[in-house]
């Protein structure tokens, strides 16, 4: 019996670990929280940050998920969304860097080379909620100085 149940473990170990994406929302951000209600000010916001990571951006899926990320967040944004203002996310750096956001209805989106090779990515009609991101780069390990923007106006 207790060799039946290790084998059903085993097995249930082995289909559910390739598909296990390794971003975890639930980790506390590296870079902080930023708490921001439409209208708000300074803006732009922006965070220092440290891009890059350990893990490829393809494990999300979908299109402009490239470049390697960390495991919890790099900033975490609580938008509570009003007054018919659009909401823009982007980073900047002086190396190649990629932009990987978890939306507050559990949907991920990803964007490379927005402007330039900067990532961002523009919400005509933003959630209100929590919104989880990462910024990657190309190289793996060590991360690069980077900069995440998060405006309600366009950028020039």
């Amino acid at each position: 019996m207790l060799t039946r149940v290790l084998a059903i473990a085993a097995a249930t170990l082995a289909i559910t670990a390739g598909s296990v994406v390794a971003q975890d929302f639930n980790r506390r951000p590296s870079f902080g929280t930023l708490n921001l209600n439409y209208n708000f000010a300074p803006d732009p916001t922006i965070v220092n940050i440290t891009a890059g990571g350990n893990i490829p951006a393809e494990r999300i899926g979908g299109p402009g998920c490239v470049g390697s990320i960390a495991t919890p967040p790099d900033v975490r944004l609580n938008y509570r969304a009003g007054g018919g203002l659009p909401l823009y996310i982007s980073a900047t750096a002086r190396s190649d860097v990629t932009l990987v956001i978890n939306l507050p209805d559990g949907k991920w989106i990803c964007n490379d080379d927005f402007r330039g090779t900067d990532p961002g990515i523009v919400f005509s009609r933003p959630q209100s909620g929590q919104y989880d991101i990462w910024v990657g780069h190309y190289g793996r390990g060590a991360g690069v100085p980077a900069q995440l923007v998060i405006s309600e106006i366009a950028p020039r």
